[in-house]
């Protein structure tokens, strides 16, 4: 029987990042200097011990109980036990950032409890060396994310190279830059790219197609009626017409074991003749169509010229 005041779905609110990234003072500003809860009672759930430190009492007068947790007590039973023990109408995790974020969403939850936002925080101080030596924990974060706040900006933050990176994982997530100040900037800015795309007819190299997918991919309004040619890899899936085709290619987004095929869908009548895997190079003009991966309009190919090519030097892309 679910205990009486508990309603039928729990909100969850996820925040993850490495130590010093700003989590825990994140926490502290929302429940208490912005009262966020509003008295309701609220599980926080804490996975990590940083440098800033909650002071239960001051929360607890705020209706939020804290309870800490070791990775192992991270699943179903102990989970449950917490429901039962304090009834939260609210939790709210802060995840340990070297934990893996599937272990979290792979265990049975207590009923009702649903994921309502992901966000993750980065200290843009230490983004460059985390990336370097710890890129497939980082990619992670952006992947599941809703919104992500780098933290710790000034004037030499490179803003673009760390849109281009959130963008190679994860198209839908808002992106927060915040200077050393607090002040805080909604990232509205576009990705620079290396062709210019208020031409009529756009070219691409070979280490252009990743950017050029990223940003059709989020802008195709800025590519309608364009005529775009590029080099690209044939890729038939079987549910697709004989007339149509992806022209592609393999990108790295983080790692050697995350590599994936990116491309647009492409009409053209002559596809029936082309094999899987072989080498084009297209001259298409771009207008939109519904792609349900994108939940709205993106970017469709309608060729005027398929023609034979060479594979490139490298035949991977990236989005850097």
């Amino acid at each position: 029987m679910r205990p009486s005041g508990v309603p039928k779905e729990i909100p969850v609110y996820l925040f993850m990042g490495f130590l010093e990234s700003g989590k825990t003072t994140f926490a502290k500003e929302t429940l208490i200097d912005r009262d966020f809860t509003e008295g309701d009672k609220t599980l926080l759930l804490v996975c990590e011990e940083g440098l800033e430190e909650y002071d239960k009492e001051a929360l607890k007068k705020r209706n939020i109980d804290v309870v800490f947790l070791e990775e192992t007590q991270l699943e179903t039973q102990y989970l449950l036990d917490l429901q039962d023990k304090y009834e939260p109408v609210r939790v709210m995790i802060e995840y340990n950032g070297t934990w893996k974020l599937e272990k979290l969403f792979q265990i049975r939850v207590p009923k009702g409890w649903t994921v309502v936002q992901v966000i993750s925080f980065i200290n843009a101080e230490t983004f460059d060396l985390y990336l370097n030596n710890m890129k497939a924990m980082i990619m992670e974060q952006f992947t599941g994310a809703d919104m992500i706040i780098f933290n710790r900006c000034d004037e030499n933050t490179d803003k673009n190279n760390y849109r281009k990176i959130v963008k190679s994982v994860n198209r839908r997530a808002q992106i927060i830059f915040e200077g050393k100040d607090g002040m805080a900037e909604m990232d509205e800015g576009e990705i620079e790219l290396p062709y210019d795309v208020t031409q009529d007819e756009i070219s691409l190299e070979d280490e252009d197609f990743g950017l050029f997918y990223i940003d059709a991919a989020d802008h195709p309004e800025k590519y309608v009626g364009k005529t775009v040619s590029f080099k690209a890899m044939v890729y038939k899936p079987k549910q697709y017409g004989k007339e149509t085709f992806v022209p592609g290619r393999f990108a790295m987004t983080c790692c050697a074991d995350d590599i994936a095929f990116i491309g647009f869908k492409c009409y053209w009548d002559g596809a029936k003749n082309l094999k899987d895997r072989e080498w084009v190079h297209v001259t298409a003009t771009i207008k939109t169509e519904y792609y349900e991966d994108f939940q709205g309009d993106g970017p469709a190919l309608y060729a005027k010229e398929v023609t034979p090519d060479k594979e490139p030097e490298e035949e991977l892309v990236y989005f850097t």
